[in-house]
């Protein structure tokens, strides 16, 4: 069993916020929050909406959100329920994250159509230890005031015995109540797939948790997305059920594009906050690349934007949709939310190669995410030897152009450019010293058909 699998936070938890927290002290104002997450959109149901916000208008109060290792980087569709923590401490209320080492080796079936593989306990251990660091990124750990706190459901979890968790928690959920959720009724009415014991026991682990964390932190509030409402109301039973106390449960829209497709995926897969797996550069793009449909909705659900900012925003995109200026701007804080304004330089200045910027002082790092996007082709380094290779024959072999006399005329034209420098004329001939690192050129014609030439 992962006995290993703790809940002590890492070093990163006390880094610098990209977005300082800044509490709301006044009490009166705590209520607010509900209207905020309405005005964004990121409000969709409660349990007992008008309970909750007279608890909510008393004072301070604590509430979580879980999120599962189901693999070492958290993801775009993550930042919803993430983010909504970080509002509610601004509010001065007190976020729990929870990391489920236990829920993790079991698997959540909310929109899910298959069983989902189990994970050894190095597996999860490992998905832990890297999705730490970035829920750090999103919460103040060390306020004065209302401090974030991180843990780990295996720590109470992982020592109870299968006899000791049918007693005392099973016997408080009736499987009526379990089979007409959405998330297990679906996959019964499945016959080639049906549901696992295992993975329909979830619901039961994830209402323990509640439970738990009432009674050892009086967390009295759990969010997440509409998915997890059914796993959210057992919770809420089970705890009035065992503690003899009111708590609530509060769900946000899945985040989704207009034509109601799952957004955070690319025709190349998830966008994760990992920048090893998807690096700064693409992360900007993906989110200046929002459709216009989109674009306000993200705003509200995923920056930190003020109504007024927002609201100019949309007026500018009406007025002059070309201009893409909502899209860069949504992209501009995603990237220093997540990644920091370093990276965000970065992402800016690869996105200038792209449209004629000069390369001067780019990275190879920065550079390989360019040529990531754009065709690439090997040639021979020995072509490049002291000789060099006529320019109308590597237009040819990169396909800018079909023919040498095509590439020639394209030449003379002033259309072609090597390194994004303009090249004077078809007699060009291209050396190593040209290359870039060493090992790359690079080819454009006009202003938008680039290629990369990888010398090997």
């Amino acid at each position: 069993s992962p006995t290993h699998l703790g809940s002590s936070p890492p070093a990163t938890l006390h880094s610098p916020l990209a977005y300082p927290v800044a509490p709301l002290n006044n009490g009166g104002l705590m209520s607010d929050i509900l209207a905020e997450l309405e005005w964004r959109g990121l409000y969709a149901d409660c349990t007992d909406r008008e309970a909750l916000a007279k608890r909510l208008a008393e004072g301070p109060t604590t509430l979580y959100c879980g999120f599962d290792p189901t693999a070492d980087s958290l993801h775009v569709g993550n930042l919803v329920p993430l983010l909504a923590l970080r509002r509610f401490q601004q509010h001065g209320h007190l976020p729990i994250a929870l990391a489920g080492g236990a829920t993790g080796m079991v698997g959540d079936p909310s929109g899910k159509s298959d069983e989902r593989n189990l994970q050894t306990p190095a597996q999860v251990q490992h998905n832990i230890d890297s999705i730490k660091p970035q829920l750090a990124r999103f919460l103040d750990f060390t306020g004065a005031k209302n401090p974030a706190r991180l843990v780990n459901n295996y720590d109470w979890t992982g020592t109870v015995t299968f006899l000791e968790f049918l007693r005392d928690t099973g016997k408080h959920i009736t499987v009526n109540s379990m089979i007409a959720k959405d998330s297990v009724r679906s996959r019964m009415e499945d016959r080639s797939t049906g549901i696992s014991f295992t993975e329909f026991s979830y619901m039961l682990l994830q209402g323990h948790d509640f439970c738990h964390l009432r009674k050892t932190f009086n967390c009295e509030l759990q969010v997440g997305a509409t998915d997890q409402w059914g796993n959210i109301t057992v919770g809420t039973e089970l705890t009035r059920k065992k503690l003899g106390v009111a708590v609530w449960g509060l769900v946000f829209p899945l985040l989704t594009k207009a034509d109601g497709t799952k957004y955070g995926k690319t025709a190349t897969g998830t966008v994760w906050l990992d920048p090893k797996k998807t690096s700064p550069y693409r992360f900007y793009q993906f989110f200046v690349n929002t459709d216009d449909a989109d674009v306000v909705k993200l705003l509200k659900t995923l920056t930190f934007l003020s109504r007024d900012e927002i609201t100019a925003l949309e007026t500018e995109l009406k007025a002059n949709p070309g201009a893409r200026a909502a899209q860069k701007a949504l992209a501009k804080e995603m990237t220093v939310l997540v990644h920091g304004p370093d990276a965000l330089a970065a992402a800016l200045k690869a996105s200038e190669i792209l449209f004629g910027g000069s390369l001067d002082g780019i990275t190879e790092e920065i550079f390989n995410d360019v040529a990531g996007e754009v065709p690439t082709k090997s040639i021979e380094k020995l072509k490049l030897d002291s000789a060099g290779s006529p320019i109308a024959d590597l237009i040819v072999h990169s396909g800018l152009e079909g023919s040498k006399g095509a590439a020639r005329k394209a030449l003379e034209a002033g259309g072609i450019y090597l390194n994004n420098v303009r090249v004077p004329d078809h007699t060009k001939l291209v050396t190593t010293a040209d290359l870039l690192f060493g090992r790359y050129l690079l080819l454009r014609k006009g202003k938008k058909s680039y290629a990369v030439l990888q010398a090997v």
